[in-house]
């Protein structure tokens, strides 16, 4: 099913470049989906057998990723996927989900009547957790190790609001010293996980280039490496959850700064990719939402480490070695991050505030 899935976004990613080439805009999911009703009943009828919504749910997400596109400067285009590239499909009717099972409507050729009947299959998996609120679809996802996750997607939007505290925190981002640094003079210091594993890293990718590659021990080595890097991504992902549902219980208000990404990881490479700064910030925005707490984020040209936090002289000739600091003016010795984490939280009241 995924590999028909990926043939699809392939035929109609071509008409849309095709398109984009002659009149510098996309065709759109309106013009494409009556034309996937026209292939179905002529050149391409070995898809009918997929669920029309599954289908269309293809043809959807090209659609919002050349709106993405048009819209958001600095967002490529689509790309063309290979076998095995394309990796999840939405069922948005034509299942039945009970505990531990789901059904799911395909649809098969009944050589007696000449024609496709409905085909319901059964599948087994193991539910972790139950689900509040009504179904919307259900999502099947093919992780790169092979495994298949089921993904039930509610309406539900509770929350479950923590007791109040009183307490409010600003957060300053670093690379050195801390993984976040808080205006009370805590810092908190990443694993990097990443970095743990770079030995294991090194010694599977020198397995995997001495396989043939298509082979069954190449295709080992490929198993092997992606589960590694899943383990890596789990840990830092399980850490991050963590980390912010501990703010979220200790402060009622919590401010940080707005990054940017895109030049940290220019300059810093792997480390960048290693602390998700981004992906951090996402699970912290989540979390205060469920559980009903205040996120601020600073605007990014807010000027947060060369001011004292004591009478907010500028300090011009703080240079990025330096990790402490005197102010000229009052006298006051500074930690650069904690002084930059008061600033932050100070500047959440002000007009440069973007607030989430």
């Amino acid at each position: 099913m995924l590999d028909d899935l990926c043939d699809i976004h392939n035929h109609f990613l071509a008409l849309e470049n095709r398109y984009y080439r002659i009149y510098g805009k996309y065709a759109g999911r309106y013009r494409l989906q009556p034309h996937l009703t026209k292939l179905l009943k002529r050149t391409k009828k070995h898809w009918s057998w997929i669920p029309r919504d599954t289908l269309d749910a293809v043809i959807i997400r090209l659609h919002l990723a050349w709106e993405r596109f048009f819209n958001i400067a600095g967002t490529g285009k689509p790309k063309f996927k290979r076998k095995g590239r394309y990796r999840s499909a939405k069922f948005q009717s034509g299942y039945k989900i009970e505990d531990g099972r789901v059904r799911l409507s395909f649809k098969s050729w009944d050589v007696a009547l000449h024609r496709l009947k409905f085909d319901k299959r059964w599948f087994s998996f193991h539910q972790h957790r139950t689900w509040k609120g009504n179904v919307g679809y259900l999502q099947i996802l093919r992780d790169r190790v092979g495994t298949y996750w089921l993904y039930v997607v509610t309406d539900d939007t509770s929350q479950e609001v923590l007791p109040a505290t009183g307490e409010s925190v600003g957060a300053d981002f670093g690379m050195k010293d801390a993984f976040l640094t808080l205006n009370t003079g805590e810092k908190i210091q990443h694993p990097q996980f990443l970095k743990q594993s770079l030995e294991e890293l090194r010694k599977f990718n020198k397995a995997l280039s001495r396989k043939v590659k298509g082979s069954q021990n190449w295709w080992r080595a490929v198993y092997k490496l992606a589960r590694l890097y899943r383990k890596v991504v789990n840990q830092r992902r399980d850490w991050h959850w963590k980390l912010a549902t501990d703010l979220c219980r200790r402060f009622d208000l919590i401010a940080t700064e707005t990054l940017n990404l895109d030049g940290m990881k220019r300059l810093w490479g792997r480390k960048v990719s290693d602390l998700a700064f981004g992906e951090f910030l996402e699970i912290l925005k989540f979390k205060c939402f469920k559980h009903k707490r205040e996120f601020h984020q600073v605007g990014q040209w807010t000027a947060t480490t060369k001011p004292c936090s004591d009478c907010g002289h500028h300090n011009e000739n703080l240079t990025l070695s330096e990790r402490q600091w005197t102010c000229p003016e009052c006298g006051s010795h500074h930690d650069r991050d904690i002084n930059a984490a008061i600033n932050v939280l100070r500047a959440a009241c002000g007009p440069v505030v973007e607030t989430v």
